[in-house]
């Protein structure tokens, strides 16, 4: 059973957990018992998204401890969270690992493999200030991808659409460091404000971020 890693955020109730995708879907249907719901969303979805789908399920019954598997459904902006439950919940995945967390406040995942692109994409993504804390020369596309990742968790924390990442999502200046680390962000749109702590990590051959207020 590959959870390759899982714990409670320092100084929170939150908790992270991380799957790397090696089973067939066999298992994950044997574990999981999908209701009929469940089943029929599964059934409109291919390919390798269906193992995604499964993985990071798999992972909140791991988080959520309880007789009976708490079942993972959206609202009406697409945001996950538990079926009779108050707890928060965030998922993600990228290629072969899936990643959740769940907590009593907001709370946001991300996880994405490094790849060299996002270099081109960072404009679309972060505003002048924020590309300017960028080292240009060190660790350039793993700053960038916690800062995508950081976004991503802020937009999920978030949960609802019409965001714009270069004025709605703010990140402050931080130095990237291999060994992870913390900065602050902030979602301000309309009457909503609200900063979050950032915590990044390399894991494998992808980068891990979670937010929390």
């Amino acid at each position: 059973m590959p959870l390759i890693h899982q714990d409670k955020i320092t100084g929170t109730t939150a908790q992270r957990a991380l799957w790397r995708i090696e089973e067939p879907e066999e298992w994950f249907l044997e574990q999981l018992q999908l209701s009929l719901a469940e089943q029929a969303e599964l059934e409109s979805i291919k390919g390798w998204r269906r193992m995604e789908w499964l993985a990071v399920r798999q992972l909140v019954a791991e988080l959520v401890s309880g007789a009976e598997r708490s079942v993972l459904v959206k609202d009406e902006y697409g945001k996950p969270h538990l079926h009779n439950s108050s707890l928060y919940v965030s998922i993600s995945h990228s290629h072969h690992l899936a990643a959740a967390m769940v907590g009593e406040t907001m709370i946001g995942i991300d996880i994405q493999k490094i790849v060299e692109k996002i270099g081109r994409l960072a404009p679309r993504f972060l505003s002048a200030a924020e590309l300017d804390f960028i080292n240009p020369v060190q660790q350039r596309i793993e700053h960038l991808h916690v800062c995508w990742c950081a976004k991503e968790a802020l937009y999920k924390a978030y949960g609802k659409r019409e965001i714009d990442f270069c004025t709605h999502l703010l990140l402050d200046p931080f130095v990237y460091s291999p060994a992870g680390g913390e900065f602050k962000g902030r979602v301000i749109k309309g009457d909503f404000a609200a900063e979050f702590e950032l915590r990044y990590v390399m894991i494998e051959d992808c980068m891990l971020v979670t937010a929390m207020v």
